[in-house]
């Protein structure tokens, strides 16, 4: 009887086992879920998607509030034609100025505003709140400690594909220097 679902033989058992399985469902389920809620509340607050304020952030906390295209897309492991439509929207909207740089006119560099700083902190403060209340609340110092460490051995594992964000956003951070001992915190 063929009901649509797909069957494995006895001999070919699924990829993986139930505890498997469910480990992953639970990471994935979380993640998802963590993702839509903090976009949410980003975009009822403030009309800036969880990437915006990425974005945002990244260019306010460089030295002088610009960044190249490409070190964004790099940095938050987007295409290109991904940064330069979100790029696109907050420029817009006067939260970011688009230029060429100075050191390579074929480059673009993408500028926060004075809009887009005043526009960044409120978000950033709905951000960490949401952050704290859904994920870091949720779990006690130690899990927190394991789920990060967890995290870093799987993004370590995945080095192959390219660095994590995290990692892309430390060396662009040294590439432009923190301003926040200028402009406060970001």
């Amino acid at each position: 009887m063929d009901d649509g679902c797909l069957e494995f033989p006895p001999s070919d058992p699924p990829a993986l086992d139930d505890t498997e399985q469910r480990s992953w469902q639970h990471f994935l389920d979380a993640a998802m879920r963590l993702y839509i809620l903090l976009n949410r509340k980003l975009m009822d607050a403030h009309k800036l998607t969880l990437f915006d304020v990425l974005l945002l952030e990244m260019l306010a906390a460089s030295h002088s509030g610009s960044a190249r295209m490409g070190d964004l897309a790099h940095a938050l492991m987007l295409t290109p034609s991904r940064v330069s439509q979100q790029i696109r929207r907050l420029e817009s909207q006067g939260l970011v100025q688009r230029s060429t740089s100075n050191r390579d006119r074929r480059g673009v560099v993408a500028t926060i505003t004075h809009d887009g700083l005043a526009r960044i902190r409120p978000a950033l403060v709905t951000y960490a709140k949401a952050v704290r209340r859904h994920y870091l609340n949720q779990l006690s110092r130690p899990q927190m400690a394991a789920l990060g460490d967890s995290s870093r051995r799987i993004n370590t594992g995945m080095n192959h594909l390219g660095p994590p964000a995290n990692s892309a956003k430390k060396r662009l951070a040294k590439r432009l220097p923190n301003r926040a001992s200028k402009d406060g915190p970001s």
